[in-house]
Order: C-alpha cells, then sequence, then structure tokens
C-alpha cells in the first residue's frame, strides 16, 4: 500500500525520473472534526481547463464552483514551468482562490417513466475560451448544459435628471412652478388643462410630484455572472457517464450505458447516434458502455470502455454508425482464473488519453493500465492498486463496495499517473521506463502521515463465528446461484467465508503493510493539472491540492 506493488512493465521512454516529493497546497470546505457532511456538498466531478488556469467541481447538489488561479497573475499568467525556465524564484506553491458558483441543475422527475432524476452533476468539461469569456459543458443523469461565465460591468443608478433648482427637501416641485404650467401632468403620465379642472380640485401642500427618471451609468465594478446558453436534452433512456470534448471545439459526445451521441455545440435540439450497443433482445445483453473520451487532437478518433474491461477504439470516418470498432484493446484472462468477481472487478470505470494522444489510461476496480494504442495485444504497464483487498472481494460486494467507480488521470508530461482508493487515499505511480515510482498519498493537510495500525481483536467465540458466518451466508448462495459452468465461483465464495470465520477480518480492515482501510471514506475524483506537477482531489465535500 506504500508502494511495495508490482509494475508489471513499463512504457518505452528515457530514464526515470526521480520520486517526486508531494507537498499540501490548499484545501477548500475543510471540515471541522466530529462535522457531519451534507450528501448534497458531496464533490461528484473535477476538471482543469486547458491553461490550468481554472478548476471547476460539481457535486451532488447539482451546484458548479469555480476557482481561479492567483499566483501566476503577477507574470502575466506564465504557467510555473515556464517562469522556473525563465530564471524566476517561485517559492510558492500553486495558488487557487474561488471564483464564482452556480446552479448547473435541479431535481427533476420524468412524469412519463415515475422516475425521479437527480441533481448530481456527473461531469464537467472545460471548451473553448472567447472574448474573456468560460464555457463549460456539465450533465446529470440525463441532461446536458452549455454555460457561459463572463465579467459584466454592474450598472448602477447615479443620479435623477431633476432640476435641483426646481426642487424641495420632499422632492417636489415647487408649488409656484406647478401653477406657472397651463396644465397638470397626472399620475399616469396624462396632463390636463387647468381650464377643464374643477374648482372643486384642490392641490396638496408643496404642488403636484413631478416625474423622476433615474439615470443608470456603468461602474468600474464588475460581477462574474453564469448563463446557460444551451441545454442538451431528451437523447438519452439511460443515465449519462461521459461527455468528451472534440478537438475540432464545434463538437462533444456524450454516452450512456448503451449509447453515444454527437452533438454540435450550436445545435441542441439534435444529435447524431454513433455507437449502439443495445440488443434486439435485452437478454442478450452482456456488456455496457461504462465510458469515453475523445482523441486529444485527432477529430475522427474516439475510444470508450466496457464492462468487460476492454476499450475499442473507434473512427468516425468508417461510417456513420460506428458499429465495428478499428482497434480492441483487452487482456486475457488466464486460465482458471475466472471467479464470480472476474467480470464486476475487470469492469472499467474510467480511461483518459494521453496529452499526445498516444496512451489510453485505463481504471479498473484492481488496477490501473496504460494502453498503447499501437499496440493491442495487452497493456504495456499495469499498476496493482486494490490487491490487498482481493481476500475480501464477498465483503466488498455485500456492501456494494466493489461496484465503487474510481477516476484517474495522467500527469501532463506523460511521466505518471494518479487514482483514488480507500481511506481517502489515492496513488501516484511513475510509468516512465525502468520507474519504480509508486507513492501512497492521504487527501489530508498532511498527504505523506503514516496510517493508524488497527490493534489486534481478541479472539471471538465459537457461536459468535457461526452468527457472522449465518448473517454472511447471502454471498455462499449467491456463488452457488451464479456458478459460470465451472466451480471457481462456488469455491470462491467457500474460501472466503471460512477464511472470514479464522480470521475474524471485519470492515475496517487491514492492508499487508498493516495500515488500516475504511470503506465509507473513499478517494473517487481527482484531476491533474495540465502542465504541472499539481493534483486536485475530492474527499467527500473537501478539496484538496497537492504540489510537487
Amino acid at each position: 500500500m506504500n508502494g511495495a506493488d508490482e509494475v508489471v512493465a513499463a512504457a518505452p521512454g528515457g530514464p526515470p525520473p526521480a520520486s517526486l516529493d508531494w507537498k499540501f497546497s490548499q484545501v477548500f470546505g475543510e471540515r471541522t472534526a466530529g462535522e457531519e457532511v451534507q450528501e448534497v456538498d458531496i464533490i461528484s466531478a473535477i476538471e482543469f481547463d486547458k491553461t490550468g488556469d481554472h478548476l471547476a467541481t460539481g457535486d451532488r447538489g447539482g451546484r458548479v464552483v469555480l476557482f481561479e488561479r492567483t499566483d501566476t497573475k503577477d507574470h502575466g499568467g506564465s504557467s510555473r514551468r515556464d517562469l522556473e525556465r525563465m530564471d524566476y524564484s517561485v517559492s510558492r506553491h500553486p495558488e487557487f482562490r474561488y471564483k464564482t458558483e452556480f446552479q448547473s441543475h435541479e431535481p427533476e422527475f420524468d412524469y412519463l417513466k415515475s422516475l425521479e432524476i437527480e441533481e448530481k452533476i456527473n461531469k464537467i468539461r472545460w471548451c473553448q475560451t472567447a472574448n474573456g469569456a468560460l464555457f463549460l459543458l456539465s450533465t446529470n443523469d440525463k441532461t446536458i448544459k452549455f454555460w457561459k461565465v463572463q465579467e459584466k460591468k454592474v450598472k448602477k443608478v447615479s443620479e435623477m435628471n431633476v432640476d435641483p433648482s426646481k426642487t424641495v427637501a420632499n422632492g417636489s416641485v415647487g408649488s409656484s412652478s406647478s401653477l406657472s404650467n397651463p396644465k397638470m401632468h397626472l399620475a399616469n403620465g396624462g396632463c390636463q388643462s387647468f381650464s377643464s379642472l374643477s374648482n372643486d380640485i384642490s392641490f396638496p401642500p408643496g404642488g403636484i410630484p413631478s416625474l423622476r427618471l433615474p439615470q443608470v451609468v456603468t461602474s468600474h465594478e464588475t460581477s462574474l455572472v453564469a448563463r446557460c446558453r444551451r441545454v442538451y436534452a431528451h437523447a438519452h433512456d439511460y443515465h449519462i457517464n461521459s461527455i468528451s470534448n472534440n478537438s475540432d471545439g464545434e463538437t462533444f459526445i456524450s454516452a450512456d450505458d448503451l449509447r453515444i451521441n454527437l452533438w454540435n455545440l450550436e445545435i441542441s435540439s439534435q444529435s447524431f447516434n454513433i455507437v449502439d450497443v443495445k440488443p434486439t433482445n435485452m437478454e442478450d445483453l452482456t456488456e455496457v458502455i461504462t465510458s469515453a473520451e475523445f482523441h486529444p487532437t485527432h477529430c475522427n478518433t474516439l475510444a470508450y470502455s466496457s464492462s468487460k474491461g476492454s476499450i475499442r477504439l473507434i473512427d468516425l470516418r468508417q461510417s456513420a454508425l460506428c458499429d465495428s470498432h478499428a482497434k480492441l484493446f483487452e487482456e486475457q484472462e488466464a486460465p482458471g482464473a475466472r471467479s464470480f468477481f472476474t467480470e464486476i472487478i475487470a469492469s472499467i470505470s474510467d480511461i483518459k488519453f494521453a496529452k499526445d494522444g498516444r496512451y489510453i489510461l485505463s481504471r479498473d476496480y484492481m488496477t490501473l493500465k496504460l494502453w498503447d494504442i499501437n499496440m493491442d495485444s495487452g497493456p504495456v504497464t499495469t499498476f496493482q492498486v486494490h490487491e490487498y483487498l482481493r481476500p475480501r472481494l464477498c465483503d466488498l460486494y455485500e456492501n456494494d463496495s466493489i461496484f465503487d467507480k474510481f477516476e484517474c488521470c495522467l500527469g501532463g508530461d506523460g511521466l505518471r499517473v494518479a487514482t483514488g482508493s480507500y481511506s481517502n487515499l489515492f496513488r501516484v505511480f511513475g510509468c516512465g521506463s525502468g520507474s519504480t515510482e509508486a507513492i501512497t498519498l492521504e487527501a489530508s493537510k498532511n498527504p505523506m502521515r503514516r496510517q493508524v495500525q488497527t490493534p489486534s481483536r481478541p479472539s471471538r467465540s465459537l457461536s459468535s463465528s457461526i452468527t457472522r458466518v449465518v448473517r454472511r451466508g447471502k454471498c455462499f448462495l449467491i456463488g452457488i446461484y451464479h456458478q459460470i459452468n465451472s466451480t471457481p465461483s462456488f469455491l470462491l465464495c467457500l474460501t472466503l467465508l471460512f477464511r472470514r470465520l479464522i480470521t475474524g477480518a471485519e470492515s475496517p480492515g487491514v492492508d499487508a503493510n498493516g495500515n488500516c482501510f475504511d470503506f465509507t471514506t473513499k478517494l473517487l475524483h481527482l484531476a491533474w493539472h495540465p502542465t504541472e506537477n499539481s493534483i486536485a482531489c475530492a474527499a467527500a465535500n473537501s478539496l484538496y491540492m497537492y504540489y510537487a
């Protein structure tokens, strides 16, 4: 858990770089001891823009929060690496400040399907900036929105255009001036001649109030305004799991479990279905789409992953409906290694292209894999992330933790990758040639602190152990029911149950190094700065930032 995991292979490149020394930078929304986290405040998406000067987060309450970098403004927005190249002394760490936030999505109800639609933000993607305005896409389970965030000058009412020489203290025009006027102005804007008025009409003291027109001027103050430019809706029958911008700056894709749609940013009324894996008979469904991503430089190429652990590279030039793939990336299953949990832990939760588009990083439950798009025989590098959890797969299945979807990210230089884990930990691996770098960090102000070890447990009585076996017997029965023409499923669950009876392991437990792990605290979302060694990660409602 602290760097001893095996690196199966190494990506091609130069000599391995030195391991980085990660330091705490900032935290937003830090919890106090004992503070209860509200469900709507939990962060569900993180994304840097292409320059790295802006960071966006989305939460389960449907809000998008924007942060702006402040430590490079003194040097015209130059990146940290550029400043070091120009011999500037960069003593301060990267600093971001809160910029603005807005409500992106609201909870909805689909009356046709009797389905509640959560406001939770699933993904955020930055678009190209224009005229000083920021543009981004955000999506929940069903609806994608295109937002424009721009600074606008504040307009204020400065003064009234009433002649001050003809006003009195109460703001009314003097009686002498009113009486000298042959016409009386009424409240509704009309006027009436004094000659036509009845002698019974009496004028209020001080005369009749005159019409006051405000004078609006533009001040030097500015405020950020977020405006929804377009809404892309009613195109997905299943939950949207991915959105990705095209390098052409004009189109983007959205993916759900069975389909991938291609959109034009300027047209929200229609989209084109480019991938459809839905079978004629839903009983024949064997896999679903889990993630999709456009190539960073080739506008005709995109990749999508599946629940079977495969990645398909498709070329939009081949056909309008990309039923066939240009390349298929999958790792062959070892003979005799199949079990009830094999397909569950093989499901890919996230894929990312490297900055140059040469490599694809994928995350499944147990591992990180780095793929070369020119080599489809297998991954060039495999990093073991959760191998220590393999003996506890039965427990993970019972508490649904085995279905957690961890994201992954690559450094801008392509030399390192990162992903999250349990106990608010995240792992950074070196993927340069010959690199053995594998660092475990904690999302806290002291990322390198040692985890508290779990004290030894007293021995349990036989009766209590039998009770636990009966309570956990559901997994045993599942293993019997789901045998796939082989015995490993049955044997695995039987072995796990009796191992559990003997060792008494239960959550929270310990890994191979004696470090405790907690399934209730998980670090699912993180992002790597595009040009620097800086990582932003979400631990519940807190946003932590680190640099090296």
